[in-house]
């Protein structure tokens, strides 16, 4: 991994978006952009939507909550937040998250080492 020198703007309604079950993907920096130390993105979640139950075994994941109410399961917690919480969900450990609110839930959400986005490109 080598750092990057380079500074990494990315306008509100820009970067690089993916669609997974419902949810979108709206990457602000990538492995490119990092020299690999990090990705990240905002994270748009629907009423009852999220991510089932899944280990990283390559990234710690981070969660900021900007809007809405998400159920974080982290290894044995179970914790409804909201906006202005904060999650770090370590590799190797299993997580999942699903937005328990009425209306849409946004993360800020930061993937190290980088490289999630490459497995979204598949």
């Amino acid at each position: 991994m080598v750092s990057s020198t380079n500074p990494v703007v990315s306008p509100a309604g820009e970067g690089l978006v993916y669609s997974v079950v419902g949810d979108t993907y709206t990457f602000k920096a990538v492995s490119e952009d990092t020299g690999g130390a990090y990705s990240t993105f905002e994270f748009f979640i629907p009423p009852q939507h999220g991510s089932p139950p899944h280990i990283h075994h390559r990234e710690d994941e981070t969660f900021y909550i900007l809007e809405g109410e998400l159920l974080f399961q982290v290894g044995d917690q179970n914790i409804v937040l909201s906006a202005g919480s904060f999650v770090h969900a370590p590799k190797g450990i299993p997580h999942s998250f699903k937005n328990v609110g009425t209306t849409p839930a946004r993360t800020f959400t930061t993937a190290i080492p980088a490289g999630l986005e490459n497995f979204l490109r598949k």
